[in-house]
């Protein structure tokens, strides 16, 4: 099929094969400059009917299934066009979460069941279970999308549905956070902050059923930096959000910006500091080396204990592991 075809996965493969030539998707190896995903909105590609959805999108791939040696499969960035949409699908062996970050409130769904969240919102789809997402409104929305497997081969089943028109729940009856300033902390100790850094744990390792381990906030003020505690046994992606800075990587340092994905993989060094008059606003996914790994991760007690849920309202990070021998 062409890269015309209706079917997401066909679609998928025809941005990654084209990401080269898109200067988009960061590279698998090489300096840090070149390993870092780029958002042009100028450069992304329409797709219509993505899993048999209505309407159409526009976006790519920042970061693809070589950018870290866990199991990511990709991260993908773009928007979703007025009154369109991805249709209902399931993913058996990899779990998938579209994040919403500016724009008018979308309605998500989970397993036929379909409510509408306050942007910025999102919405994880756990292995074996069924998503989509629909925007009714008459202005296109900023989507992000984040994709983890068991191993690092993507898989779907469409059920061809486009969720226009479906009845919505008061109440959402699936996880989901709302990003809310109120609700950020103080950053925990592994973050090693210099400054007022505040944090949030928007998805804590519990959700998820794959090597997938943590989705956080971080918001970094002027003048201030983190240096995160290395970990061996964890890899992490990170997404600007907001504002502008440098990050540095085993001894490379680079300038970044808002729509930037950096990948910083197992055991890597690494640090970011805020520059300009606006907070760098980091989103952070967070993939153990394996289950083992995200079963000891999940064994630490919390930082901050307390009620969860609702995005994690309550329970939030974990420390790093002791040092071995401590």
């Amino acid at each position: 099929m062409s890269c015309k075809s209706f079917a997401f996965g066909v679609s998928l493969a025809c941005l990654l094969a084209a990401a080269p030539a898109m200067a988009q998707q960061g590279a698998a190896t090489g300096p840090l400059s070149a390993r870092i995903g780029h958002y042009d909105p100028s450069r992304m590609r329409r797709a219509t009917g993505v899993h048999e959805g209505a309407g159409a999108m526009e976006f790519g791939p920042l970061l693809g299934a070589q950018a870290l040696s866990t199991n990511l499969i990709f991260l993908h960035r773009g928007i979703i066009l007025p009154h369109s949409g991805i249709g209902e699908h399931f993913h058996n062996a990899c779990e998938e979460m579209f994040v919403i970050l500016d724009g008018a409130d979308a309605q998500f769904t989970v397993n036929g069941r379909t409510a509408t969240l306050k942007t910025p919102a999102g919405v994880p789809d756990r292995m074996g279970n069924a998503h989509g997402i629909y925007n009714p409104s008459d202005k296109p929305i900023e989507w992000m999308n984040i994709n983890v497997g068991l191993n690092k081969n993507y898989d779907n089943f469409d059920l061809g549905d486009d969720r226009v028109g479906a009845p919505l729940d008061k109440i959402p009856q699936f996880v989901n956070f709302h990003m809310d300033p109120a609700l950020m902390r103080p950053a925990p100790p592994t973050l090693n902050a210099t400054g007022a850094v505040t944090w949030r744990r928007l998805l804590a390792p519990q959700v998820f059923m794959t090597p997938w381990a943590f989705f956080d906030q971080i918001d970094i003020p002027a003048g201030a930096k983190i240096a995160p505690t290395p970990d061996a046994n964890m890899s992490e992606a990170y997404y600007v959000n907001k504002g502008a800075g440098s990050v540095t990587v085993n001894g490379e340092t680079v300038q970044i910006k808002a729509g930037d994905a950096i990948p910083v993989d197992l055991g890597q060094v690494h640090s970011f500091t805020q520059s300009g008059s606006q907070p760098l606003e980091l989103l952070v996914i967070g993939i153990a080396k394996d289950m083992a790994a995200k079963q000891a991760f999940m064994a630490i007690p919390p930082v901050f204990p307390g009620r969860g849920g609702r995005g994690g309202r309550g329970p939030a990070g974990r420390g790093a592991p002791p040092a071995p021998g401590r």
